[in-house]
């Protein structure tokens, strides 16, 4: 049984490079994810769902946690992208994320992504984006 599986093995491992394109290549980009999955997946712990700081680990962090659907009323009614995804990317200070390195996703989405800026700007792009829909009217 082992010796009549043996040569399809054999077979499969010499076509895989074939079968993938050839040629050794960079990795592709991480397909973009929007801006609802990543919101749920990296700020809802704390924002909660819809945003508005009521996270389940929210009662756990020193604080309070900021009510995002409130960004632009509390920016003159304009909502304030630029300023968001720079709070994304841990380039500006913020005093309930800690430390830069603590709670923010550009340094993770970079890392995860094998230093490929173009894939972090359209994260950080979906999020803040995203944000955007849950303002307050």
């Amino acid at each position: 049984m082992i010796h009549s599986v043996a040569p399809l093995l054999i077979i499969t491992l010499l076509a895989l490079p074939a079968l993938a394109g050839g040629s050794a290549k960079k990795p592709a980009p991480e397909p973009q994810v929007s801006g609802p999955v990543m919101f749920e997946y990296y700020c809802a712990s704390c924002h909660g769902l819809k945003g508005r700081g009521d996270g389940g680990v929210a009662p756990y962090l020193k604080g309070t946690i900021p009510d995002l659907t409130q960004l632009s009323i509390q920016n003159g009614g304009t909502y304030p992208a630029q300023r968001v995804a720079q709070v994304i990317r841990g380039e500006a200070d913020v005093k309930t994320h800690g430390r830069r390195e603590m709670a923010v996703w550009g340094p993770f989405f970079l890392s995860m992504n094998h230093a490929q800026e173009p894939v972090i700007q359209t994260r950080v792009a979906n999020l803040t984006a995203y944000i955007e829909t849950l303002q307050v009217k």
